[in-house]
């Protein structure tokens, strides 16, 4: 949607939207065969991979956040805040 919204052509989105999820399978498939030699640091890289994708929706998604130059105090923001957040569902919760 973002590249027709471009100007690019339909296929030639697609093709782009497609090859850049080609790449998942072949990263699951080394993951399964790594299992065992992953199994531990799973939990951290899985919060890495969601700290990730809030920030790309920080940064991306929501126009109110990218409006000006302060976009970094935004973001470091909204990730303190929702650590906050965890840490008082933990203790509370």
């Amino acid at each position: 949607m973002p590249l027709v919204g471009e100007g690019k052509g339909k296929g030639k989105a697609f093709l782009f939207g497609t090859l850049s999820g080609a790449v998942e399978p072949i990263a699951a498939a080394l993951t399964i065969l790594l299992t065992a030699l992953l199994l531990p640091f799973l939990p951290y890289m899985l919060s890495f991979a969601a700290g990730a994708m809030v920030y790309v929706v920080i940064e991306e998604l929501i126009p109110q956040a990218t409006r000006d130059e302060k976009t970094d105090i935004c973001a470091i923001t909204f990730a303190a805040g929702f650590a906050l957040m965890m840490v008082l569902d933990v203790a509370l919760g």
